[in-house]
């Protein structure tokens, strides 16, 4: 028995991955790393994230803005799958304008993917509080995912 290496994906199909989802996962360095699930948008070739103003994420990000990025695709019993791993760093978005941008992107993703609205406490706010609060309140950062050094996809064997 040979040892069987796990295929790589081309560009178009990790493309495809990093469109048709919205949530990853995001590994941040330390003195053990830590690892959180986090919604995204994707807009003019950047991972957009929001996340609470509080956590051993912003501590982490403190120190080290080097981030691993994971979005997957499978199907339940695993017959099929696709991840990737993006490898850069996270800054914070500055233009208060892109900010209300990204800010109504995942307003208008969870309406259309009929997301709970317990998700808005992951993201800041009170999930009794109206959709519109994510957009005009800024109870969350808005992350951008820049410098990208690497991007490793792998998929089920063909």
């Amino acid at each position: 028995m040979s040892l069987y290496k796990v295929p790589l994906i081309k560009k178009n199909e990790y493309d495809s991955i990093i469109k048709n989802n919205f949530i990853s996962r995001i590994a941040f360095t330390g003195e053990y790393p830590y690892i959180a699930p986090f919604l995204y948008v994707f807009q003019d070739n950047h991972l957009y994230f929001l996340s609470t103003k509080y956590g051993k994420k912003i501590k982490r990000l403190e120190k080290n803005p080097r981030v691993a990025v994971e979005i997957e695709e499978y199907n339940n019993d695993l017959s099929n799958y696709q991840f990737v791993t993006l490898q850069g760093h996270i800054i914070e978005e500055e233009s208060p304008e892109k900010r209300k941008e990204v800010r109504q992107l995942f307003a208008s993703l969870i309406e259309s993917q009929g997301l709970s609205r317990n998700i808005l406490a992951a993201l800041g706010h009170s999930p009794e509080d109206p959709l519109d609060c994510l957009v005009q309140k800024e109870c969350s950062y808005v992350w951008k995912l820049v410098n990208v050094q690497s991007i490793i996809g792998i998929k089920k064997a063909e």
